[in-house]
């Protein structure tokens, strides 16, 4: 089953709107990447799987393009990102 968008976006405050919607953009477009490959994997057919996962990376792209606008409008957001970055990385090191 798809993700629903989890806030009613008629309730937020209108400072908040345009990044509220591209937080659920950023969601629909994992979802798509989620199903697509899933599909890819179920099936048999080798053009059926390279097509999926053509698109499946296309949405990645779309992730990446959302993500940029929203850290652009959402310092906080950036700033969380980056400490969760740093904070992965001594985890691993």
């Amino acid at each position: 089953m798809l993700s629903k968008i989890p806030i009613d976006l008629e309730n937020v405050k209108a400072d908040h709107l345009d990044r509220e919607i591209l937080r659920a953009a950023v969601i629909a477009e994992f979802d798509a990447i989620n199903l697509y490959e899933q599909l890819a994997a179920m099936t048999k057919d080798h053009k059926i799987r390279h097509i999926l996962m053509d698109v499946a990376k296309e949405e990645k792209t779309h992730v990446g393009e959302f993500q940029t606008l929203l850290l652009l409008m959402d310092p906080e957001q950036s700033e969380e990102m980056e400490e969760g970055r740093k904070e992965v990385e001594e985890e691993l090191s």
